[in-house]
């Protein structure tokens, strides 16, 4: 019986918050309940109370603080295997590596015999232990494969230490853990769920930890995410008060017996829910009492927290994503390749098995071939059932046994390439490009699709102050004091300001002058602005030296300029704000900090001067300055100007006004501010509503501009990326303005790009779907018949849509929930279950044509670019390329919040930098700066395709030629599985006769050099479209082989048919005639090589005519009768080789077949470069042309178009809240700050004495 609940869903009436990141990975349908209107205060009140009474339903996750014991009852016990159980309590120990000592050698040879081809040659060498049914010899077979496993093995282990020493590195990083009473030095693997550890400044967070305590003021704790990330502006977490307060000493800590009762493990990195009961006491808990593992302390000189989730369970942990076993492209064509031989060589086998029948039956009984009667009276057909068999032995080398071997060397080659490559070695960082794993490489030869991270990846996070306007004049170009510009490149000499930051540069001398001069009231005005307007807050290290740590890397550049053109932030307190004026102290009384948010797009500050003058300071992004700016404001339209050349030139900008108060007019505002800051119910509108009344009329002083710095190169790489048909999708957490910004900055939008944003995709979404609809008779399009494009012009598109226009246009928006109303229901009919299934499939089937619609839409753009994304969208997005368009996608980023969408990609590349290494270890490949993406993929990745290529197809062709011989050769040997070659020339021929040369093609060979790769991206194409490798080039491999061995046999038959020596005799022997073929196939084979090899270094030409020569000397040896008398059952071919080879005309015929074989292949390669030239062949052709241009030419340099109207400027302002809060309520305040005398007495000498030497 169905017991159902008639649930109602409330639909969004409201359109998607672009600003608003949407709802975490794990977020579950309460939760989003939770959000449905505003909780009155009171409520709230009630609900903390209630939290103290009883534990929320899904928080069954419990941590006793100091007691290790409690985690052994058997509640906390699972399941692990059969009957046995364990803790569910996850260990901090990381445990990446495979193997141990023990398993190596049996978990690896079941690994390698899973493979099809490794068990195929094990089943063989099993029946070639069997007499009646082979012909060749065991050994022919036991050598390739101990050979085939032995370098499998070892370069498996090679990969499992570096595994294991990367686990120790992590595992065995120190930390300090309350025992016996006292804290003590242990491992980050021997710590436990419920261990009190202390994490000192500058140290990494080793689990997820409640913070109890710490050193600040509070038990303030700042800690920097990067690794989470990418981000490495501080952000602040604060403990309990009671925690604070009573949690300080040793012995508290020790004797600490907390119970925290808080959610499952999970990965919502911003959500956590959870109470502490202590002392009969339940204590409330949320995500800013966390600090998570990966995290950095800074700024904090120690801080003590209680493990709640260690290692596997830790939120980054959680957050990273399915590890996925990648494999390329060629990869899985490869695997079909070899099925389709195991099916050629079943179907040759059966088809001579069936003529070794038909001989039995027809010829063996009339005795013709007596001499070949073994003394059993075997039936036709069950000798031709033995001869079946013995084919699958003889015709085995079809199938090559050591493809897999030779490829995964190739592959290993190439990677050591990719780490060795200098030009991909970054100096600053000392970090050389590393490729992580090898079984990739020729997959960056085929990559369509780049889903790339914009902060840390694109950008350096670094934000610098480049230009500004103050009262219509522009600074910031390069100017001496006279005011014109000029060539004069000399960055300003800051001397003169002993507070100035030595790493701050600037080139305008006129501002400079204006400044101490003191011409113009409103450039000091300005500057005395961004030292008061702001909520960074400043630390003094031992050394006297200042350091600010603000909510945004952009507030903190503004203060660092304001502080070297002479207004110095250096100290607040709760009420009051101090400055350095050009050296002179001043003391600001603060009366009201309006905080930043996403819907203002502003801050404010309103404070009372040394004199008693009230005034208020904003900043703020231009289109919500300008709304509320005096309509006498002389410079609005000059101002505007500067922010159109800023914006063309991609800065990111914020304009600064400010407005006198009467004593009067604050009194009363006053009155409304206080009111509005106890409201029991929608503090925060009320607030806002507050702020509007006193932010109007405002006057304009300037703007400021600030570069957000891209890394050197990122438009260069994206333009030679997009000249290669691989188009880039920009996916980030960032706000849409930013984003859009740093589209511009890097190139991949433009003036002449049409951009459409949620809005307009949408409507675009829905005008197809009902289009589709009315096609398909009111019923979801379930095919690709609409191929319509959703362009008709040829202007270039691009799409910019925030994380939460995504999930409302890909039908990903979770429902908020009614409240549940109990109605008698009654069993359903089967008819109504009918309807039920057949809704979700038809509401599945319009969820999967949405997707595929908006996918086919966004790879009709140049570009596309995703802001204020969750990880799990980004992930989303490249899985929906993946699946719809088939297309090999590769993921760039630098932060924890990028290894899901890097796992997820076919190729994962991880920065290393600043941001951490979370993404590196996640990553396929890895180096330090995003420029270095296109020599990964146009040199790199194209050479290893090309390599695999045509590695590929010859490895096909020699084993297709060297078989076939045996097939042609059963029809004048009676069918009876004889084989033409020796069986130690058959054991070696894959092995050492024609394996070097094929390899070194694969490590070295080379159609275009680097230079002219980069110079020529459109080389990349036929990678990505699969030109060189694929069914068509595999069966001419086929066809060429089977003609190949078609000429060795016949040709080398029709010479011994009727021949005579010159001694009379008639040397057409088998032994010769097996001599002669494998001559003619050796130097066939190896010249073959030759003639495909592009890049001829001596290496090379050793290894072609080496082999040649190797084969020789081993095959005298061989044929000696020093080694038949040793070993008289093994060797049996004794002087074939000096008898055969000493016979001018089998010279002839070796050579004659050699001609025949490689004479209509030179012809072909001939005319097809003549009359049919690839890319390749047209640039090969004007080598020297382009090697005397390649030394003239220079990179283009890229220009800022100035004179367009459109406004793309970016507020500078972090997307989250500031330290507002912290500073009005005096939580951050640790002491009195140091006078201005005693820092000047500290700094001035030392600053000044390194200004002079600058």
């Amino acid at each position: 019986m169905d017991a159902d609940y008639d649930t109602t869903f409330e639909e969004d009436s409201h359109m998607p918050n672009d600003d608003e990141v949407p709802y975490s990975d794990d977020e579950t349908d309460d939760e989003l309940d939770i959000r449905e209107s505003p909780e009155p205060e009171q409520n709230r009140i009630n609900k903390q109370a209630e939290l103290s009474r009883e534990v929320p339903k899904e928080c069954n996750w419990q941590v006793k603080a100091n007691d290790r014991s409690f985690y052994d009852q058997p509640e906390f016990k699972k399941k692990s295997f059969l009957c046995l159980k364990k803790s569910k309590y996850s260990g901090n120990a990381i445990k990446t590596y495979k193997y141990n000592p023990l398993t190596f050698l049996p978990l690896n040879l079941f690994e390698q015999f899973k493979r099809a081809a490794n068990a195929y040659f094990l089943v063989l060498l099993i029946l070639q232990t069997i007499p009646q049914i082979s012909t060749v010899s065991w050994s022919t077979t036991l050598i390739p494969l101990l050979l085939v496993l032995g370098i499998t093995a070892i370069k498996d282990l090679v990969d499992d230490i570096a595994r294991h020493k990367m686990d120790n590195e992590i595992n065995n990083r120190p930390s300090e853990v309350i025992e016996d009473g006292r804290f003590k030095k242990t491992k980050w693997k021997n710590i436990h769920v419920g261990d009190i550890i202390r994490i000192n400044k500058n140290e990494f967070i080793p689990a997820d930890v409640l913070l109890l305590s710490s050193s600040e003021p509070n038990s303030l704790c700042y800690v920097e995410t990067a690794e989470l990330d990418g981000e490495t502006n501080l952000k602040f977490k604060m403990s309990l008060e009671v925690t604070h307060k009573r949690l300080q000493e040793e012995s508290a800590l020790a004797d600490f017996d907390g119970l925290v009762i808080c959610e499952e493990p999970n990965n919502r990195l911003d959500k956590f829910i959870g109470t502490l009961c202590w002392g009969g006491t339940s204590y409330a808990l949320d995500a800013d009492k966390v600090l998570l593992r990966g995290c950095t302390i800074r700024n904090t000189m120690y801080c003590h927290g209680l493990v709640l989730f260690a290692g596997a369970d830790t939120k980054i942990m959680r957050n990273s994503g399915k590890t996925r076993l990648k494999r390329t492209k060629i990869d899985y064509l490869m695997n079909y390749m070899v099925y389709t031989i195991f099916v050629l060589l079943i179907l040759a086998s059966a088809g001579l098995a069936i003529g070794q029948t038909f001989w039995e039956a027809k010829l063996g009984q009339a005795n013709v071939s007596w001499y070949l009667y073994d003394g059993n009276d075997y039936t036709a057909s069950y000798r031709g059932f033995l001869a079946f068999w013995g084919y699958i032995i003889v015709l085995n080398t079809m199938v090559p046994i050591s493809l897999y071997v030779s490829v995964e060397v190739i592959r290993l080659g190439q990677s050591y390439f990719i780490n060795w490559d200098l030009q991909m070695y970054d100096c600053a960082k000392d970090t050389p490009a590393k490729a992580r794993t090898t079984t990739l490489n020729e997959q960056l030869g085929q990559i369509q699709y780049i889903f790339s991270d914009k902060t840390g990846t694109l950008t350096q996070n670094v934000m610098t102050f480049k230009k500004c306007t103050i009262s219509g004049e522009t600074y910031g170009e390069q100017r001496q004091e006279a005011g014109n510009k000029s060539t004069y490149c000399e960055q300003v000499d800051f001397g003169w300001n002993p507070l100035a930051d030595p790493k701050f540069t600037f080139g305008d001398h006129f501002l400079i002058e204006q400044i101490r001069l003191g011409k113009d009231p409103d450039v000091r005005l300005f500057f005395k602005l961004l030292a008061l307007c702001h909520t960074v807050m400043m630390e003094k290290t031992e050394g006297g030296e200042l350091i600010y740590q603000a909510a945004s890397p952009d507030e903190g550049a503004l203060v660092t300029a304001a502080r070297n053109f002479g207004f110095v932030f250096l100290s607040r307190t709760q009420s009051t704000i101090t400055i350095s004026e050009l050296e002179k102290e001043v003391t600001y009384e603060v009366l009201a900090i309006l905080d930043f948010n996403s819907d203002r797009k502003r801050m404010s500050i309103i404070v009372r001067d040394p004199n008693g003058n009230i005034r208020l300071y904003c900043k703020g992004a231009d289109t919500v300055i300008y709304e509320r700016l005096h309509p006498d404001n002389p410079i609005k339209d000059s101002t505007q100007e500067a922010l159109d050349m800023f914006a063309n030139e991609t800065l990111r900008t914020l304009c600064l006004c400010y407005k006198d108060i009467s004593h009067e007019e604050y009194e009363k505002w006053n009155l409304k501010y206080q009111e509005a800051s106890v409201a029991m119910t929608d503090r925060d509108e009320a607030l806002d509503k507050v702020y509007e009344e006193i932010e109007t009329n405002l006057l304009l002083l300037g703007a400021t501009a600030i570069e957000d710095k891209l890394q050197d190169g990122v438009p260069h790489t994206i333009s030679k990326l997009a000249k290669a048909d691989i188009k880039i999708w920009v996916l980030t957490g960032d706000k849409k303005e930013t984003a859009e910004n740093i589209g511009f900055a890097c190139e991949l939008l433009t003036d002449e790009t049409k951009i459409y944003y949620g809005e307009d995709i949408n409507a675009l979404l829905q005008t197809r779907m009902e289009n589709q609809k009315n096609r398909s008779g009111g019923k979801p399009a379930t095919g690709s018949g609409n191929r319509e494009p959703f362009f008709q012009t040829e202007e270039k598109s691009s799409l910019i849509l925030t994380g939460s226009w995504l999930n409302e246009i890909l039908l990903e928006k979770k429902k908020k929930k009614g409240k549940k109303r109990l109605k008698l229901k009654f069993p359903k009919t089967m008819e109504e279950k009918q309807k039920d299934l057949q809704e979700k499939r038809k509401t599945y089937a319009l969820k999967e044509q949405q997707q595929k619609n908006f996918v086919d839409l966004a790879c009709e753009c140049s570009s596309v670019i995703c802001c204020r994304v969750t990880p799990k969208q980004k992930a989303m997005v490249v899985d929906l390329v993946k699946k719809y368009k088939k297309a090999i996608t590769l993921a760039i980023g630098d932060g924890a919040n990028d290894v899901n969408m890097i796992k997820t990609a076919h190729i994962g590349v991880g920065i290393s930098g600043q941001e951490g290494m979370q993404a590196v270890m996640s990553s396929d490949y890895s180096f330090a700066q995003f420029r270095y993406l296109q020599r990964l993929i146009l040199v790199h990745g194209r050479w290893s395709y090309i390599r695999m290529c045509k590695f590929l197809g010859f490895f096909f062709y020699k084993n297709f030629a060297f078989t076939l011989v045996h097939f042609w050769y059963s029809f004048f040997n009676g069918f009876s599985a004889q084989t033409v070659y020796e069986d130690w020339f058959i054991a070696l021929y894959n092995v050492l006769y024609s394996s070097l040369p094929v390899l070194l093609v694969g490590l070295l060979d080379q159609d275009v050099s680097d230079k002219l790769s980069l110079r020529f991206p459109r080389l990349y194409i036929p990678g990505q479209k699969d030109l060189l490798f694929n069914y068509k080039k595999f069966f001419l491999s086929l066809f060429h082989g089977l003609v190949t061995s078609l000429i060795i046999f016949f040709i080398s038959y029709g010479a011994f048919l009727l021949t005579m020596g010159q001694d009379g005799e008639a040397p057409s022997d088998y032994q010769s005639f097996a001599v002669t073929t494998a001559t003619a196939l050796i130097i066939t084979v190896n010249f073959q090589i030759g003639l495909d090899t592009s890049y001829w270094t001596f290496v090379n030409a050793f290894s072609v005519f080496g082999s040649i020569a190797i084969y020789f000397g081993i095959m005298f040896d061989l044929h000696s009768a020093g080694i038949h008398v040793l070993f008289p059952s093994k060797f049996i071919f004794t002087g074939a080789a000096p008898n055969a080879l000493r016979q001018p005309y089998l010279w002839l015929t070796i050579i004659l077949t050699v001609a025949i074989c490689l004479l209509p292949v030179v012809a072909i390669r001939f005319l097809s470069k003549i009359m049919w030239p690839s890319e390749s062949d047209k640039i090969q052709k004007n080598r020297k042309k382009f090697k005397i241009e390649e030394a003239q030419w220079r990179p283009r340099i890229s220009t800022i178009r100035r004179g367009v109207s459109g406004r793309r400027s970016a507020y500078a302002f972090s997307h989250q809240r500031g330290y507002a809060d912290l500073i009005t309520t005096g939580r951050s305040i640790r002491k009195r700050r140091t006078p201005l005398d005693a820092v000047f007495a500290t700094n001035a000498a030392t600053n000044i004495q390194s200004a002079g030497t600058i």
